[in-house]
């Protein structure tokens, strides 16, 4: 990830939850917030309760929010910092489950450059 650095304090963390916007989705939640750091960098931050299941399901799903966000970079604005809470389901979402929706949630927080969706749309 080029152009992304991870959100590692508490107190970031808590910042976005406060003062970001987010939207919920099925498996996860995305929270945004304008980073006003100098060098146009995003910082991304993780997160999984007990309550999605034991240390192997949480850090899978966090393979897969990490693998897709890497592959979707280029089309996410840069400045933002963005956190990914995942939430607690029966279903064990898959990598395509997880992109979509990564892609839709992402796109109602507005983070997606206007050529990309553009371009899918066609």
């Amino acid at each position: 990830m080029k152009r992304t650095v991870p959100l590692r304090n508490n107190r970031d963390f808590q910042k976005v939850y406060k003062n970001g916007k987010f939207y919920a989705g099925r498996y996860i939640v995305v929270y945004s917030l304008y980073n006003r750091l100098s060098d146009n960098i995003n910082r991304i931050g993780i997160t999984a309760s007990k309550k999605v299941g034991k240390s192997v399901r949480r850090n899978k799903i966090k393979r897969l929010i990490k693998e897709n966000y890497r592959l979707m970079e280029a089309m996410i604005k840069t400045g933002h910092d963005i956190v990914f809470v995942i939430r607690n389901s029966e279903k064990l979402p898959d990598f395509y489950d997880i992109r979509r929706e990564m892609f839709f949630l992402l796109k109602k927080l507005l983070l997606l450059k206007e050529e990309t969706c553009n371009c899918l749309k066609n």
